[in-house]
Order: C-alpha cells, then structure tokens, then sequence
C-alpha cells in the first residue's frame, strides 16, 4: 500500500511523518505576529471579495512552503538521522502552523452567501486538508511535528530478527513471503512488531494534540475531520464504506475458508486449525493484509499452474531494478503519456542505499508540484515489486497530469482515486501484456483452463486486503474519538483484525506494552487509510470502464490496455481534473457511474466465487 505526496496533502498528510528535533522559538514569534497582522484580522465583517483574496493569499503561501517541506521530507526519508529529522520537524512544523491559521481563517468565509464555486470549495479543502492539526497555541505545531517525525523515524529505522541475525524491516518483509517454517516466521512477526512498543506514549499524545487542534476547527475530533473531506456527509461516507464492505464480505469468507484449509493441511492442528482465525504470520505478508505470496501453498491442483512465475522471467530475462522501472515507464508510453523527465532518473531512490538508513516503504513523490516527479523505495527484481513499480509510475503520472490546475487542485479527485489509478494500470500487468514487453513468449501464455488459478492469485492480493483496508481507520476513528484509550491501544487492534479479517497473532496474546499498530507504517506515518480501502473497489471501476473503451470482449481479468492511446487520452481527461470537481463527477468522466461499489470487482472475480463455494462445502466456513 503506497503513499502518493502530492499538494495540500503535502505536508499535513506526508510531513506528519517526521520527528525527534526541538524546532527554535524564533519561527514561533514570527509567526504570532503575522497572526496580528491586518490581514489576517481583517475578518470582521468579511465579504465575498474578502473571500476570493484570501483564497489566493492562502494558495500562493502554501505553495511557496510545499517546496520547502517536500525537500525536507525528501532528504529525512532517503537519509535517516538527527539532523534531517530536525529539518523535516521544523519544515512540518512550519507548514502545519500554515494550514492551521488558513484553516481557521477559511472558517469565517466557509458560509458566505454567493461565493463561487472555486472560492467555496477551497475554503472546505483548507479547513479539511490537514491529517494532524495543531492546536493553535505557541509550541503545538513543533510539537506536534516532531512526535510525528520521531514516530517516522523509529519506523525506519526499525529491525527484526531472523534465525537471531538483525533484519532491516523491507528484508523481513520479503522472508515472509518466502520463509514457510512456521517457528522462523512468528520469530520475524514477534520481533518485527516490537518496533511499535516505544511509539505508544508519543501516539497517545499525538492523538491529544491533533484532537484539541480539530475541536478548534469545528470537528468532534480528528477522524470526523479525515471523514469529512469526501464531498459528502461525513457519516454517510462512513455508511458507504460499510454497505461496500458488506458488498463484497462474501467472497472474502469463502476466500478466508479456503485459505484457511489449505494452512491446515500445510501445517496441521497444531500450527493452523481447521476451524476459527488464521494465524496471522502463515499469510505471506508482514500484516497478514495481502496473501498472495502464499499462493504456492493454496494453488488448486492442475489449475494452479498458471504457466509462468513472473519472477523467473525478470531474472532470466536479467531485469535490473532500474529495468523494472524503465518497464512501467514503457507502459504509460504505450498509452500517450509523455516520457518521464530526467530530473526522475536523477532523484528517485530506486534501490535501498547500503550506507544509510532510510523509509524503504514505497512511495510517489511530486515534489514541486509541477514537475519534479519521484519514486522512493528499495526496489528488488521480484514479480511484487514489478507489479508495485506500474502502481506507483501511476501516481506519478496522476500528479503531473494535474500540474496545471491551481494549487489546492493539484490532488486526485479523492485520495482513493489516487491508489486506484495505479491499481488499475497493475491489473493489466497480465499474460498478454508480458507477451507484448517479450517477458513471456506466447506459448506459455496461460489457456482459459487456468483461469481459476489466475483469479485465485489476483484475490490473494486484492481480496484479502479489502477487511484490512477497512480495519485501521476505523481503529483510528474509535482512537481518536476516545472510545479507544492508550491502555486499549493494542487489545483493540488485535480485536478489530479478528472481526475483519479473521487473523489472530502468533505466539498467544500480545504483552501489555505492545503497540502492533505502530509496526504499520501507516499509523506512525499518520496516513489515513480508507483510500486503500476505496481504491481496492474504483480501480476495478476503472479497469472494466477501460476494457470497455478498448472494445475487450474477453474474461475482465484477462484484459490489458497497453498500447491502448484512446483509452490513454479518456484516461488523462479525468486525471487533468485533478480535485477541481467532486470525485462522483469525475468518476463519472471515465466509467460513466457516479456511485463506487463493487459491482465490477464481483464481476471479475465471479467464477472464482462460484469455485471457491464449491470447494468450501461441507467446510465450517467463519471465525
């Protein structure tokens, strides 16, 4: 799951990952007195001219700091230490004090009568923008940023053991999905996960501080805050995710059944029961959110071989990582996008460096907001990271598609937008596709007998993430709401996955200073998480819309759109528009729907349900 930096999102969603520094007062003052300033007192009587001026000013000095933070965040990520986390504290700690006083200044304009469209709907994205604010008393901000920085940091600079030699975290990622000893994959899950449990006390005050600088802007706390910014009824979005979520659970059950036989015969009762959760650590995944890395161990007789092993083929065909990256720019190329600028090869990071410590988790940068577009990550010569390369190239191609809207437009549509766009483009990485990169020759690919062994490896991956895509915000909403308190932290976590996704941890319950959702990135990163969730179901929206325009009459799993320029062009018409249009319009742009469901995702993966139905009969499906 991959964190595209982008605009408004910037520092208030990206730079709330940053830590350990104590920034200086001096920018404090500064700052109290801009507060004091005519301008920024001006609101008395406020008018729409009034209104229309502060949205410019408000764009003009977030963009001239969304630089600034973009760069420090960059150099903290890719070059771990006291120093660069003291720069990216003091960078977010400067734009978070930025969008807190736009914020509540947008609050005096929000209901006006007869302001503009424009005007009315940057004035909600000030006030919605932020993922942590600031309460706006002096020292919040620093505070606040440099726990975030301090919770990024540890992250990164997290180990785990394997057979008791130390593992960077990225390398214990991958032994996951390839370790099938039982014994050495609960030594990876356990002491990976104990990287949480010095983040707990600085989250609980994270949660404090971000809660009272919502509170200021008018929200009941910070996660009704995130469940605002959907161009909707912040509840109603809630209720949307949980009539989608009850849309597709079906097909997740009989996935879970399935898998959870096959674990059985694998490794036993006493390692794996018949009956109840799965043990998350059997899964393939660190998190237990994608399974497809097991697929060797579910692969259904004689439809299980699908012909080929993706990763082979990269290294028979002796891909470097940086081929794998030239591979996904080759794709959008296909389609009509233009070639990525030079200033991408020079600045990406595309393999872990061996002489320093950095955030391996990938990710898509858009640092100058016009075209200074990167990629991050530690990048291996593996199918994951070949199918992870298309999605992240797709956010990048997103940000520059949009470079031209103003500043506050410079996003996706909705954050899930963002993740599905690459999601969608990684659905055609399929047998056709690789034929036409000669990856794979023709021969080997797979006939419509192999279908089912096809489907049951895309839902290894995409259908097991959907309750976990689900299960960490709505862990976060009940944290920020109270309900769940820091002594509760970890209990709550291991009590959602088990209602989710059915998954219990390895080894018995959890000790009482653990704090496993700190061993997710996204939780000390403090990215909300709901847009993997929503990105799981659009991009298949997408992906049939696509197939759709190319004139694919075949099995939706089958078809590819590269090469496809028309559906290029359909596809860019919609990313141009960035966030200028509420997400049901722009949804509407390209699949002809206004509603996200998961209609397209059942389906694509129909006969799949219907084989997973049979083989689970008789079975005590459920936990």
């Amino acid at each position: 799951m991959l964190k595209p930096i982008s605009t408004i999102a910037l520092a208030v969603a990206l730079l709330s990952g940053s830590a350990v520094a104590q920034a200086d007062r001096a920018a404090q003052t500064d700052r109290a007195a801009q507060a004091e300033t005519p301008a920024a007192a001006s609101a008395a009587a406020p008018t729409v001219a009034d209104a229309d001026a502060f949205v410019v000013e408000a764009e003009q000095r977030l963009a001239d700091l969304a630089l600034y933070t973009a760069k420090a965040a960059w150099v903290n990520a890719t070059y771990i230490n006291v120093d660069t986390d003291f720069l990216a504290a003091r960078a977010g700690a400067e734009y978070t004090v930025a969008a807190v006083e736009l914020a509540t200044e947008a609050a005096k304009y929000a209901d006006l009568p007869g302001l503009s469209y424009d005007t009315k709907r940057k004035l909600d994205m000030l006030r919605q923008g932020m993922t942590a604010p600031a309460p706006n008393v002096p020292g919040a901000a620093d505070e606040l940023s440099t726990i975030l920085t301090g919770l990024s940091s540890t992250y990164g600079k997290g180990r785990g053991l394997y057979k008791g030699e130390e593992t960077r975290g990225n390398d214990l990622e991958a032994l996951m999905g390839t370790e099938r000893d039982p014994a050495l994959l609960e030594e990876m899950w356990l002491s990976w996960h104990k990287v949480g449990t010095p983040m707990r006390e600085d989250y609980a005050r994270f949660v404090e501080l971000s809660n009272q600088g919502a509170r200021e802007l008018g929200y009941a706390d910070t996660g009704a805050m995130w469940r605002s910014g959907y161009d909707m009824d912040p509840d109603a979005y809630a209720e949307m995710l949980d009539a989608n979520w009850q849309q597709v659970k079906p097909l997740y059950d009989q996935l879970h059944c399935y898998t959870r036989t096959k674990l059985n015969e694998k490794y036993g009762e006493d390692v794996q029961p018949a009956t109840g959760p799965i043990r998350a650590d059997l899964l393939g995944n660190m998190w237990a959110q994608e399974w497809g890395n097991i697929y060797d161990v579910v692969a259904p007789a004689g439809a299980g071989d699908v012909g080929y092993d993706l990763t082979e083929l990269l290294e028979q065909a002796q891909y470097t990582p940086k081929g794998i990256v030239e591979a996904g720019e080759g794709f959008f190329s296909s389609l009509g996008f233009a070639p990525l600028p030079d200033t991408f090869w020079e600045r990406s990071m595309i393999t872990a460096p061996a002489d320093r410590e950095v955030v391996c988790h990938a990710s898509a940068w858009d640092v100058d907001n016009v075209d200074d577009i990167r990629i991050k990550m530690c990048t291996k010569v593996n199918a994951d990271d070949f199918v992870t390369v298309h999605h992240e190239l797709g956010h990048n191609y997103y940000q520059r598609a949009y470079n031209q809207q103003p500043f506050l437009y410079k996003n996706s549509a909705n954050d899930g937008f963002h993740e599905a766009i690459g999601d969608m483009i990684a659905l055609s990485v399929t047998p056709d596709y690789l034929v036409q990169i000669d990856l794979l020759d023709q021969a080997a690919v797979p006939s419509e007998d192999k279908d089912i062994g096809l489907l049951l490896r895309q839902a290894m991956d995409k259908i097991a993430f959907l309750p976990f895509g689900l299960m960490i915000d709505k862990w976060r909403w009940q944290v920020f709401s109270g309900e769940t308190t820091p002594e509760e932290y970890t209990d709550s976590w291991t009590e959602l996955r088990r209602e989710y996704q059915g998954i219990v941890p390895p080894g018995g319950p959890r000790p009482a200073d653990a704090f496993d959702p700190g061993a997710k990135y996204h939780v000390p990163g403090n990215t909300p998480y709901t847009r993997y969730f929503m990105a799981r179901l659009l991009q298949f929206q997408f992906h049939q819309a696509a197939c759709e325009q190319a004139g694919w009459t075949g099995p939706l799993h089958r078809c590819s759109i590269y090469d496809n320029k028309e559906v290029g062009e359909r596809l860019n018409a919609m990313l141009e528009m960035g966030a200028s249009r509420p997400w049901p319009e722009a949804l509407e742009t390209f699949t002809g729907s206004r509603e996200m469901n998961g209609d397209a995702m059942l389906a694509y993966f129909a006969p799949l349900q219907a084989w997973l139905e049979e083989q689970n009969r008789g079975k005590q499906c459920g936990w």
